[in-house]
């Protein structure tokens, strides 16, 4: 499988086969770490790490999985370039573009990291922005992998905020690899009607499904329910209205019993606002696959960029 050259902006621009792969290379050099082994795929690559939003993971992913191939990673954080400021987006694309061998992206537009990829001429990876989140979603299904096996067949439910970036691209991701997904969420935050459309042309050819519902009797079969803040970054001023429409939709022990199985598992992309969308007892019940599936997101990026980068 031959992804060099690729840019990584959100899962539509990859097929079913390509998502595997990385998932699977993502599972190879985990185990290689595990065992102390690590590469030289990135020797002599410099790498861009553009932030205009804090990170925990991303940051720390990005910059590990870089040193751990052999890569540089360069922090840029809002003070440090004129990114969009006193410099157009496509301008400073380019000057970086000559100076390193890959960017990382992580802040608002999703045109910012596309023109970013346009204008670059270097691989460009999305490390979140408004409208999606595909590394996250790598780290999922890997997650998702090593607890059951599998990714096609599951029921997987995502319960909250129905149109952020974590919605959408899971929805995207699952709809490719053969999951039942179902957005479970008020009618005011239900995804964008064109993406489930898109979604569900996907979910047809892979054998998955896609249904989106404020019915929580929905969560019934799940073998994974899934939930994230109920105010992305740069929605603070939301809460209060968002907390009262979201509050019968919070994870806990009555909506996980409602799946009706013993094995359902819970997931969070993380950071989570525990008594929010979750109760502390739900999240500290499953803190492990949580933290498994927050140091996936390591080795995922790791292997996005050794597949679009690497020697």
């Amino acid at each position: 499988m031959n992804l060099k050259g690729r840019s990584f902006l959100t899962l539509k621009d990859f097929t079913p086969e390509e998502i595997m792969y990385m998932v699977d290379l993502a599972a190879e050099l985990k185990a290689k770490k595990k065992q102390g082994i690590t590469g030289n795929s990135l020797k002599g690559k410099n790498i861009a790490l553009i932030f205009e939003k804090p990170s925990t993971r991303t940051r720390c992913s990005f910059t590990i999985g870089c040193i751990d191939e052999g890569g540089h990673p360069e922090y840029l954080g809002r003070e440090d370039i004129q990114l969009g400021y006193k410099e157009s987006v496509e301008d400073t694309a380019r000057v970086l573009g000559r100076m390193f061998d890959g960017i990382e992206f992580r802040g608002f537009s999703q045109e910012t990291v596309e023109k970013l990829a346009k204008y670059s001429g270097v691989p460009v990876w999305n490390g979140l922005t408004d409208e999606y989140h595909p590394t996250q979603i790598l780290a999922d299904f890997l997650t998702l992998k090593e607890q059951f096996g599998r990714l096609g067949g599951l029921k997987l439910v995502f319960v909250g905020d129905g149109r952020n970036n974590m919605a959408n691209s899971l929805m995207i991701g699952s709809a490719k690899m053969g999951l039942d997904f179902v957005i479970l969420a008020p009618k005011s935050l239900w995804p964008e009607e064109e993406l489930v459309a898109l979604c569900r042309g996907y979910a047809k050819e892979s054998g998955g499904s896609v249904a989106v519902t404020d019915d929580l009797s929905a969560v019934e079969g799940a073998d994974a329910v899934y939930t994230d803040v109920w105010c992305s970054m740069g929605e603070e001023d939301k809460a209060a209205e968002r907390i009262a429409l979201l509050s019968p939709y919070q994870v806990n022990e009555e909506l996980l019993k409602r799946t009706g199985k013993e094995s359902t598992i819970f997931l969070h992309c993380l950071p989570a606002v525990k008594g929010k969308e979750v109760t502390e007892e739900i999240f500290e019940k499953y803190a492990d696959i949580v933290f498994d599936e927050a140091e996936n997101r390591m080795h995922t990026i790791k292997a996005v960029m050794v597949a679009t980068l690497g020697n």
